[in-house]
Order: structure tokens, then C-alpha cells, then sequence
């Protein structure tokens, strides 16, 4: 099963929630960890993998906290997601080359491979402004209405 793990996922709620915020003024961690739902104990590890690939900011202190380091139009879910599960995958036929004995002849192998750049195509135009924006609409409908509404009623879904 293809699945990110939950550090990453907590990740890409860090990133979600530092980006409907003002870039200018830090936020103490332990109030995005609470807003999110992140466990103290997995919070600060992420955040410091968040730093180290450039995505937040930090600073120590009584007056510290994080920031977003750029502008959510510029973070992809893919960046983030690859920072901590690193390049994506489907099979490991395409992580590693040649240890199929079919590999050069397979028609999977080739499907493998195509649909591990659609993946990788389709998460990298996901930004984290869009997200926030698709998030307002869903905060907007839910609120409105008291019935559950499809995601997929409320977010169109593009395939190529």
C-alpha cells in the first residue's frame, strides 16, 4: 500500500497551518502543534527537519517560534512530502534498476514508472496557498450546511 507516514503528515500540517498565517510574526510551536493535533514529542523533530529543508523559520528563545520561510504560493505538497519520505516511489523495480530480471522487457515496469511522474506531476502543482484556499471553501460549505458534503462535490478533481 502506497502511504505517507505520519510524520509527514504532521508536516504537511505544520506547513498548512503556518500558511494561513502572517509570515511576519513567529508563532510559538506549541500552539501550531495544539492546532493541529501533533504530539509534543514528534512536533519538535518535524519542525527541525522543516528548517533544515527551508520551509520554516525558527528562533529560540522566550520570544521565538516559527515562521513560513517563503510564500505558501512556492511550497508544494510534493517538496514537502519528498523532504521527509524522500523521492516517491511505486515499485521497487523503479528505485532500483536492474535488480528485475525483466525490468528492460516489462510493460509494468514502464507503468510504474509513468504513473510515479503523474503522481509526482500532480502533487507538485498542489501548493500550499491552494490548499488553504480549498480549505476555506470547505470550512465555508460545512458551515453553511449542516449536511456532510462530498470532498469531491467541493474540490474538482483535475486528471490529465
Amino acid at each position: 500500500m502506497l502511504r505517507i507516514n505520519r510524520q509527514t503528515d504532521y508536516a504537511v500540517r505544520v506547513v498548512l497551518a503556518l500558511s494561513k498565517k502572517n509570515r511576519d510574526r513567529l508563532y510559538p510551536t506549541s500552539e501550531i502543534g495544539r492546532e493541529m493535533l501533533i504530539p509534543p514529542v514528534l512536533l519538535q523533530r518535524i519542525v527541525a527537519e522543516l528548517a533544515n529543508g527551508g520551509f520554516i523559520n525558527t528562533q529560540v528563545g522566550r520570544d521565538g517560534g516559527i515562521s513560513l520561510a517563503h510564500d505558501p504560493r512556492q511550497i508544494t505538497l510534493l517538496q514537502v512530502v519528498e523532504q521527509f519520505e524522500g523521492e516517491l516511489y511505486l515499485s521497487d523495480c523503479v528505485l532500483k534498476p536492474g535488480e528485475c530480471p525483466f525490468d528492460t522487457r516489462c510493460p509494468v515496469h514502464c507503468q510504474w514508472i509513468r504513473l510515479k511522474n503523474l503522481l509526482r506531476k500532480e502533487m507538485a502543482s498542489i501548493t500550499f496557498a491552494q490548499l488553504v484556499e480549498e480549505g476555506n471553501l470547505i470550512e465555508a460549505n460545512v458551515t453553511a450546511s449542516p449536511m456532510l458534503i462530498p470532498i469531491e462535490q467541493l474540490i474538482p478533481v483535475s486528471v490529465s
